[in-house]
């Protein structure tokens, strides 16, 4: 059975549009679907739960919406094994669908997600899902994407509120939301010093850390390509680090960053692993897909190796 979870808030009210749209692409192709939309946050997880615990057959759930929405989603199905997972993106960032090179119209993305359907599920790409656990949380948070510590998840968290978001979204500019807040708290925020660990590793000192982020796919934050070379489908993590760095040069360094060319900088550091520790001397804020998680001194970022059918050619 196909579902559809829709938040037609995402981008300022345009998902609304493009829910519209894929609505009159189904049904003119005499589409089976049963379509839910999400009246509150959080309310995308709950559905999901609900939906993935229906029957005993394989159920077809596709997310209309941004990552924020994908992420809740994700977190409240029950068993990956009976889910097939597709995306149609809506939001302001988008990055899920950028790592998995979703391109086009609504309409076309849901030609994709049909086609992939009618396939055997071995067809379909299968991906890894990331993992992060918090000193106080009372259940590990999935993601897709990426999950951070410190300037990325401070920009998330700010982007959530973001009345600048709202109106770069009505111009088409909404991801460029993430670029001027980070600009915004480049000088503002405060680092920590750090004791980080990859499994099978001594544990390393890291003093004025900036962020820590456990990467899926390569960009998060609207593009910005924070591990150039990450792969969704490595059963890896690729953890990058920027620490020591003063202020005023991390202004500078900020173009580099969001090109992908920082690695091999002094300050910057890239390492895949399955799991990785973090333990901080004062709490930062910890985002998963740019959702926040809570300020924490005390994360675990662990690989979910090929837990995910995605509506995507496995050859993508």
């Amino acid at each position: 059975m196909l579902y559809f979870i829709v938040n037609k808030k995402s981008r300022s009210g345009k998902g609304a549009e493009i829910w519209s749209e894929v609505q009159t692409a189904l049904d003119a192709r005499h589409i089976r679907y049963q379509a839910y939309t999400t009246e509150y946050e959080g309310h995308a997880r709950l559905l999901a739960e609900e939906i993935s615990s229906r029957g005993d057959g394989e159920i077809c759930l596709v997310a209309v919406g941004g990552d924020g929405t994908a992420n809740e989603v994700l977190n409240g199905i029950g068993s990956f094994e009976r889910v097939r997972f597709g995306t149609i993106p809506t939001g302001s960032g988008n990055d899920l669908a950028r790592g998995l090179h979703i391109t086009g119209t609504p309409t076309e993305n849901l030609v994709q997600i049909l086609d992939c359907m009618a396939k055997p599920r071995e067809e379909n790409l299968c991906m890894d899902l990331g993992q992060v656990s918090w000193n106080g949380c009372s259940k590990p948070r999935i993601f897709a994407i990426s999950s951070g510590i410190g300037l990325d998840a401070l920009v998330c968290k700010k982007a959530l509120k973001s009345k600048l978001k709202d109106v770069l979204n009505k111009v088409r500019l909404g991801k460029l939301t993430y670029v001027f807040l980070t600009v915004a708290s480049l000088f503002s925020m405060e680092t920590a010093d750090a004791a980080i660990q990859a499994e099978r590793t001594k544990p390393r000192r890291r003093k004025r850390v900036i962020y820590a982020a456990a990467m899926n796919f390569a960009a998060e934050g609207g593009g910005v390509r924070m591990a150039p070379a990450a792969d969704a489908a490595d059963g890896r993590l690729s953890v990058c680090i920027a620490s020591g760095i003063p202020k005023w040069r991390t202004f500078f360094y900020l173009p580099l960053l969001v090109a992908g060319k920082h690695t091999g900088i002094r300050g910057f550091e890239v390492n895949d692993c399955g799991t990785f520790r973090i333990k901080l001397n004062k709490p930062m804020v910890l985002h998963a897909d740019g959702e926040y998680c809570g300020d924490v001194t005390e994360a675990v970022f662990a690989c979910l190796p090929h837990r995910l059918y995605v509506l995507r050619q496995a050859d993508w």
